[in-house]
């Protein structure tokens, strides 16, 4: 009998599995679950995206990988308005169906494969990893090349940037941006900035509070002006509540684009063109997004101290839509504590082995939601 070869990749187990028996543990609350873990919008998608979405529903042909040129262009005035990113190629701009696919994929489409490294932060988003294994390739935690040995660096071509940084909330500055940049131009390897929460900063980068905007890693003042080797990804699913529509793009090197949208296209990687239409309409309208970073910022202010009352330690968060803190023991104690006053929160060993002893604390939760979990938490003080 011929011997059959086990079909299927050998990728590890999701992660939010494992939290299963905290969510029943959460669900016997008598007031209910508040799910403080994956960090999905619950708030309503702004009708003026709704709109568009609906108005662009007759779409009989097949939507184009590039972009429509309106998508493009709007891409690129949404970079030069919100970004500080002058001078951006409408060539060199491409939508994708959400930023998740773009980091599980990227490293196949730049053609990365066994031998080759890819460098990502060492407490980072677990896609990153997957993404290299899809490739073939190695990923290591770096947040600075040169912690790495010679022999790993010297196989470096694809560095992964998270700022604002998913689970921790830091942020890079632009002089910390170049400084990455520059280093992996000087061995040819290619730097690619997740940058998704670039609008949710808060204290020294919350724009409407007196603060600096987050800066990109096609900000001239790191690229000095040159984008080659650069790209920088972005997803409207938080600042926009679209993350059901899978809307996102990715920018930067303008030698780069055309290889990716060449392979985008052989592999059927389009974003459906009433997606495309409501992306353009979302990118325009700075209002809504004004409007909901007030919901999470005031969502913040409540759980913040709440949080710390109950014996938590809150490093970074400067940004994004997390709190990352520690109570000083093991990850899963913390998190089974939680559980008991019926919060589900995500552990922090999900995002690395730097993660051990911490978990993230969504903030997208209701107002209803956010307000139950922290009169939980201060009667359990």
């Amino acid at each position: 009998m011929t011997q059959q070869r086990a079909f299927g990749l050998d990728l590890p187990d999701y992660p939010w599995n494992s939290l299963a028996p905290y969510r029943q543990r959460a669900a016997e609350h008598p007031g209910g679950t508040v799910d403080l873990s994956i960090g999905t919008p619950v708030d309503p998608t702004p009708l003026v995206v709704q709109d568009a979405l609906a108005a662009a529903s007759d779409a009989p042909g097949y939507p184009t990988t590039h972009g429509t040129p309106a998508l493009r262009e709007a891409i690129v005035d949404w970079y030069s308005r919100r970004r500080g990113v002058a001078h951006l190629d409408p060539a060199a701009v491409m939508p994708t169906v959400g930023s998740k696919e773009l980091v599980a994929w990227l490293p196949l489409l730049l053609g990365l494969g066994p031998g080759d490294v890819v460098a990502r932060p060492t407490v980072a988003y677990p896609t990153y990893d997957i993404g290299a294994q899809l490739a073939g390739a190695e990923a290591v935690a770096a947040d600075d090349l040169d912690d790495l040995e010679p022999e790993i660096r010297s196989r470096v071509r694809m560095v992964w940037v998270n700022s604002p940084g998913n689970p921790t909330g830091i942020v890079r500055d632009a002089a910390s941006l170049k400084k990455i940049v520059d280093q992996a131009r000087a061995q040819g390897a290619v730097v690619v900035s997740d940058e998704c929460y670039a609008e949710l900063g808060w204290g020294d980068w919350d724009v409407a509070e007196g603060g600096e905007p987050v800066p990109s890693v096609l900000d001239e003042r790191v690229t000095g002006g040159d984008l080659s080797l650069v790209l920088s990804a972005y997803s409207l699913s938080k600042q926009s509540n679209l993350a059901g529509y899978r809307a996102a793009f990715l920018a930067g090197d303008p030698e780069l684009m055309p290889s990716l949208i060449n392979s985008r296209k052989h592999a059927g990687m389009i974003v459906p063109y009433p997606v495309q239409e409501a992306m353009r309409v979302a990118l325009a309208d700075d209002a809504h997004v004004a409007s909901q970073k007030a919901l999470y910022r005031d969502r913040r202010a409540k759980l913040l101290p709440a949080v710390e009352a109950f014996g938590l330690r809150i490093d970074h968060s400067e940004a994004g839509l997390y709190l990352w803190g520690t109570a000083g023991e093991d990850t899963w104690d913390t998190v089974g504590r939680f559980a008991e006053l019926g919060i589900v929160v995500g552990p922090g060993t999900f995002y690395g082995d730097a993660g051990n002893g911490y978990v993230r604390l969504s903030m997208t939760d209701s107002d209803e939601r956010i307000d139950a979990a922290v009169a939980r938490l201060r009667e359990a003080v």
